[in-house]
């Protein structure tokens, strides 16, 4: 399939040919989107939750009363989840929340995110993301004349420093390298945006992986 580049000042570059198979799926799997969006935020997660066991509770260990003739219920620690200052019973613990995903599941994940903003006609092709001078009110200016409040922006495999510093401050605008293109970021932004050095990098990922 052609998609048409344009310029930062929303002029016209050209087109460019992608790949069926990584833009153009007509099925949408929202299941394999759910699935590889869960795996990246349980990997984010710290899992640095952490309650007192009754072997790290401070209280005394000894026996409350005596067992029997007290005519109430026999108890041996104060340290028990029952009593006020006893631990907690199951509580959260250190732990990594990550999980194993196959890797032919992720990649088909990211397929079905570029196809579904293309599907969309959420997907723009620039020719360059690349900027003289780091002002962030000039790429605003640009950005509107684009039609962009809530967009990602993979900028090839390096992001131009000017253009960095020029949009890290403006809200809802997200720039990645093409290394760091991942099905979350993609999802949560309403456009996605490409330059044609990051076509390229995604066509041969993909053709490697294939």
């Amino acid at each position: 399939m052609k998609l048409d580049v344009i310029t930062l000042d929303n002029g016209t570059a050209g087109s460019v040919d992608v790949s069926d198979a990584v833009f153009g799926l007509e099925e949408i799997r929202n299941d394999i989107l759910a699935r590889v969006v869960n795996w990246q935020l349980a990997k984010r997660r710290a899992g640095t939750h952490k309650v007192q066991t009754r072997n790290e509770n401070s209280r005394t260990g000894k026996k409350m009363y005596k067992q029997k003739g007290s005519g109430g219920a026999r108890h041996g620690s104060r340290r028990a989840p029952q009593f006020v200052g006893g631990s907690r019973a199951f509580g959260p613990v250190v732990r990594s929340h990550a999980f194993d995903l196959q890797k032919k599941v992720r990649a088909l994940g990211l397929r079905h995110a570029l196809s579904s903003k293309a599907k969309a006609g959420a997907l723009i092709v620039l020719d360059q993301a690349t900027l003289d001078s780091a002002k962030t009110a000039a790429l605003r200016a640009k950005f509107e004349t684009l039609g962009l409040k809530n967009a990602l922006i993979i900028a090839g495999p390096e992001v131009d420093t000017n253009f960095a510093l020029a949009s890290r401050n403006i809200p809802n605008i997200d720039v990645l390298p093409s290394a760091g293109l991942n099905v979350y970021d993609v999802l949560r932004r309403h456009t996605l945006v490409l330059t044609k050095s990051a076509v390229e990098a995604i066509e041969a990922r993909f053709k490697v992986e294939a």
